[in-house]
């Protein structure tokens, strides 16, 4: 990979071998390494369930975070933020599992509304849950730094699983309370 890089660096005019570069190729592998562990299947992790003893039938469960990846058509980032709910059935999950689950997906090149997918099939099949759902808003590079050059603008994915998709009120239900979080 250090090879690449350093012709990168020739191909778009500049020295490799300056004082400010001699190390960017090595840097440059390392970095990549850390942001695409997510097609390292050992790397995957692991998700612990728990017997559902307390939560009552239609709960909702809530948890909200940031995401980072890149786009595998420009190889630029994407970042944002995500919400994932669900209403246990008879598993629940530690919320850090969602987050570590969230990271690994976003961590290999991708498409936002894969993304979206890949995130609730890999919970869906763990938890079967009574419904689940995510929605994720993010900013991506490849419009605002090159093409069209539209800056702040979000796409927004989302998916609806189960009661959720079925149960107009539930979904409202959560809807609102998501609303009640955006500041």
């Amino acid at each position: 990979m250090q090879k690449i890089i350093k012709s990168l660096l020739v191909k778009i005019g500049e020295n490799p071998n300056r004082d400010g570069l001699k190390e960017t190729p090595d840097r440059v592998s390392q970095m990549y390494t850390e942001f695409f562990y997510g097609y390292d299947k050992g790397k995957k992790p692991k998700i612990t369930v728990f017997d559902n003893e307390q939560s009552s039938n239609d709960q909702i469960i809530i948890d909200k975070g940031y995401f980072y990846s890149f786009c595998e058509h420009h190889m630029m980032p994407f970042f944002g933020e995500y919400y994932f709910a669900y209403v246990p059935d008879k598993k629940i999950i530690g919320l850090s599992k969602i987050s570590r689950i969230v990271d690994y997906y976003a961590s290999k090149l991708q498409v936002q509304e894969r993304l979206t997918m890949e995130i609730l099939d890999e919970l869906e099949n763990k938890l079967k849950p009574k419904g689940l759902a995510i929605i994720m808003s993010a900013r991506h590079l490849c419009k605002e730094m090159r093409g069209v050059k539209k800056n702040k603008v979000e796409m927004t994915t989302h998916d609806f699983r189960g009661i959720f998709a079925d149960n107009s009120k539930k979904k409202k239900e959560l809807l609102d309370v998501i609303s009640l979080t955006i500041k």
